[in-house]
């Protein structure tokens, strides 16, 4: 006889944001906790502004406090992160984003990539930031080359004039961006890109041939968590339906302009362990950004197509 209840219909937990709280930080640290999320509760709105207005005093302190020598003496992430937020104080048309990928750096860990995935929660054969590995030398003298590859942003993008909806388009910050509801899916960008930084979203997800009973987490749990939204270009798009984008359409990378926007570094940038990818604004002469670019060792991927990427490598 069939069991009527579905297999999506999970049992009611007793685990709450308060008690999950008080186990996890004490009968002390829990009653601040839980008292703060009261308040946030109560009066979210006046919570919330009153801490953007504690984070922008604490910004402008740090950017007005910082030298150009206080800052080349902290951590490369740290340094980055007080430049960004001096850059987002320009207007929008002030800056160029740039990103500076150090080759010498680069270990292949694909901390990056896994990186990327996580934030913009990508499904299976969506990958906005693979690392290309390659052997290089003559036996015995050999080595392994790493390449990080995320779009190139190209200020002369080839991937633009043959979007037939004008749904790839370059964003006042100078980014490529992809508008997933004038997207049609026709994939021309993709045979245009000479990157291969494109990818389509056929709506797979990791969990679809997952056994229940052999999984570590069921396949219930897994599935809900890739379903889940994210916040590319600062929408909230989850992939519950069929259909409802981004499912159908063309994925990029995108310089994670929802974080940028909000002062936070792209994620690869924050989660390279070996400090060899860096993001800023070209424009600002005292930027790492700026101070990387101006070396005699850099170059850009396929200069001679005129593209002018916004990608630099150091090599």
């Amino acid at each position: 006889m069939t069991d009527s209840k579905s297999v999506h219909d999970k049992p009611k937990s007793d685990v709450t944001r308060r008690n999950f709280l008080r186990a996890l930080a004490g009968a002390g640290g829990a009653a601040l906790a839980v008292a703060a999320l009261d308040k946030l509760e109560a009066n979210p709105q006046a919570v919330l502004a009153a801490y953007e207005e504690q984070v922008q005093e604490f910004t402008t302190a740090q950017i007005g406090a910082s030298s150009t020598a206080d800052l080349q003496a902290l951590d490369t992430v740290e340094r980055m992160r007080i430049e960004l937020l001096r850059a987002l104080q320009k207007p929008k048309n002030e800056r160029h984003w740039v990103m500076v990928i150090d080759l010498r750096k680069c270990v292949g860990c694909h901390a990056c990539t896994i990186a990327c995935v996580a934030e913009n929660k990508l499904p299976p054969g969506v990958v906005y930031r693979p690392v290309l590995e390659e052997e290089i030398g003559t036996y015995p003298n050999v080595t392994r080359r790493f390449t990080p590859r995320p779009c190139m942003q190209c200020d002369n993008p080839p991937c633009v004039p043959v979007c037939p909806v004008t749904a790839t388009y370059k964003n006042e910050d100078g980014v490529v961006v992809v508008d997933y509801d004038q997207c049609i899916g026709c994939r021309a960008c993709i045979a245009a890109c000479p990157y291969g930084a494109r990818t389509f979203d056929f709506g797979y997800t990791y969990t679809e041939t997952t056994p229940v009973a052999a999984a570590l987490v069921s396949q219930n749990t897994g599935d809900d968590y890739e379903r889940v939204a994210n916040f590319e270009y600062g929408k909230s798009r989850p992939r519950t339906e069929e259909h409802l984008s981004p499912i159908g359409n063309v994925r990029k990378c995108h310089f994670c302009l929802h974080r940028v926007g909000v002062g936070q570094l792209p994620a690869c940038v924050t989660t390279c362990i070996g400090r060899a990818t860096m993001f800023g604004d070209a424009n600002d002469p005292d930027s790492l950004v700026a101070e990387m670019i101006a070396r005699p060792n850099v170059l850009r991927l396929k200069e001679e197509l005129g593209t002018e990427p916004r990608v630099y490598y150091l090599v």
